[in-house]
């Protein structure tokens, strides 16, 4: 009984992981398509545009990935090379993910968001 569930576990843990490669390759293909589209009048707020789609889809990727990662040790034999290899992947998985959020956002994901002019000037006033 015990194997079978293994069994579907690391089924569903690949399958996981087969739905991560595949946002990141849908992101990257509608950024192209995106690309293509705009051949006529590429400005630079176009290539932000498309620099954010294919960032927010590796970025989105990589997160399905990391919980890929975390269901598959459910079914794995808990030895230390086996944690440290888990450890590790995560490890670089998150911070390759902070990286890009921070190359996205211009911020960490624990600071504020800085407030555009038009934001400021629509928010309320308060007289407390």
């Amino acid at each position: 009984m015990i194997e079978y569930l293994a069994h579907y576990i690391d089924l569903i843990a690949k399958v996981i992981e087969f739905i991560g490669v595949l946002i990141m390759v849908l992101g990257l293909i509608f950024a192209a398509y995106k690309a293509i589209r705009s051949i006529g009048n590429f400005t630079y707020e176009t290539y932000i545009a498309i620099r954010q789609a294919v960032g927010k889809s590796i970025l989105l990727g990589l997160e399905v990935l990391i919980a890929a990662d975390i269901i598959a040790t459910v079914v794995t034999e808990p030895t230390l090379n086996s944690v440290l290899v888990l450890g590790f992947i995560v490890l670089i998985r998150t911070f390759l993910s902070l990286s890009l959020q921070v190359e996205l956002e211009g911020r960490f994901p624990w600071q504020k968001k800085n407030a555009t002019p038009e934001q400021k000037k629509s928010a309320p006033i308060n007289n407390a």
